[in-house]
């Protein structure tokens, strides 16, 4: 069945040309690296992986809870809408809001493998243009996973949110590399990570722990490549570029934030939009996991040297400037470790598979040789 098909609202067109016009950079200098960039293009290379051989597709999801994510996680858990909901109808709202879920992140990928092509072709230096090709590759093994999780597993998806098709429509039309970096690199990848976290950190399945797990040890080294680029580039830049680039950057993280109403979900299952929509903005829960979602940007914007009274006072009003002191580096050494954990569980797991067919095969045959010679 064709994804179109598993989309639980119509999406119009199947095709959403961006118009745009860029210059594309050929550089015949091919030994200017930077040693931190060519440090991540070597890692790049080295943590390539294949979707179908490191994810165990065999695993199921329950149909009622497919992530087996706790209901604090569902914008409306403690609403009044929520509590009127009988239990197959709670069961289906699960279902509809992870699916949402994950469709952004499949659409957002697609972004991002877009935007790294983009990259390649305009970047000025030839150590991004080679750290950002492994990235394309990266960017199209989370749209396959994605794709996969809710084609196959799911069998239900969403459309893209207008909120992220209007920041990705900014970012793709902009003629200017850094502003490819700036939003895609630090804002939309650094919001990606916060939201993967929360599903590997949370879900008690392991297939969907596991893909959010190995796509974000994808992601921590792409917020790296763009912090790496920025904090060199920037300090090059007049006062009023700066300016106009932190003004950028607030209002994205404004589009960000207001992304997460999941209007599309309520409307499809025939719940009150204005309803949901007040508690959203009411609830003490969602104000949090809203500012939570900016601990990954909000160090990174201050480390590549964003950080004038406009983009502090910004932050400041969202209530998120806190965050600004975070290690970026430590939480990316940590989502690495993560990953390599869940290798080592799946590397148990198909041990002692394989030990016990090999036994059982082993007993088979002696068992055999005893009928043989009775």
């Amino acid at each position: 069945m064709a994804t179109e098909d598993r989309y639980a609202r119509p999406i119009g067109d199947i095709d959403w040309p961006v118009a745009g016009t860029f210059d594309t950079n050929f550089r015949w200098e091919y030994q200017d690296g930077r040693e931190s960039l060519l440090r991540l293009y070597e890692k790049g290379k080295e943590k390539q992986w294949n979707a179908n051989a490191r994810i165990d597709w065999s695993q199921d999801l329950d149909p009622e809870n497919p992530e087996q994510l706790p209901d604090e996680s569902i914008p409306l858990f403690g609403s009044d809408v929520f509590a009127a909901l009988t239990n197959a109808e709670k069961a289906t709202l699960r279902r509809h809001f992870q699916s949402w879920q994950l469709s952004q992140f499949l659409h957002g990928e697609q972004g991002a493998l877009i935007c790294t092509a983009k990259i390649v072709q305009q970047v000025p230096r030839m150590d991004a243009k080679f750290y950002a090709a492994t990235q394309v590759i990266d960017e199209a093994r989370h749209v396959e996973a994605y794709s996969r999780l809710l084609h196959d597993k799911f069998e239900l998806a969403y459309p893209i949110t207008p909120t992220l098709q209007r920041l990705l429509d900014n970012v793709l039309s902009d003629s200017r590399w850094d502003m490819t970096y700036l939003g895609m690199q630090v804002l939309i990848e650094g919001l990606a990570l916060a939201a993967f976290a929360q599903i590997r950190d949370q879900s008690q399945n392991p297939l969907a722990a596991a893909v959010n797990a190995y796509v974000m040890q994808d992601e921590a080294r792409h917020v790296a490549f763009g912090r790496f680029a920025l904090r060199d580039y920037y300090p090059t830049l007049t006062q009023a570029e700066r300016d106009e680039r932190e003004e950028f950057a607030v209002e994205a993280c404004y589009l960000m934030r207001d992304r997460f109403q999941a209007e599309e979900v309520w409307e499809t299952l025939g719940l009150p939009i204005d309803e949901c929509a007040a508690y959203m903005l009411e609830s003490g829960f969602m104000q949090r996991y809203r500012s939570a979602l900016f601990s990954r940007i909000v160090p990174i914007i201050k480390d590549i040297g964003l950080w004038g009274p406009k983009i502090r006072k910004g932050y400041e009003q969202m209530g998120i400037l806190g965050y600004a002191d975070i290690d970026v580096q430590a939480m990316a050494e940590e989502d690495e470790k993560v990953a390599e954990q869940y290798d080592a569980r799946h590397a148990e797991i198909v041990k002692v598979a394989r030990s016990a067919d090999e036994g059982g095969e082993a007993a088979h045959g002696n068992g055999g040789s005893r009928r043989v010679s009775g």
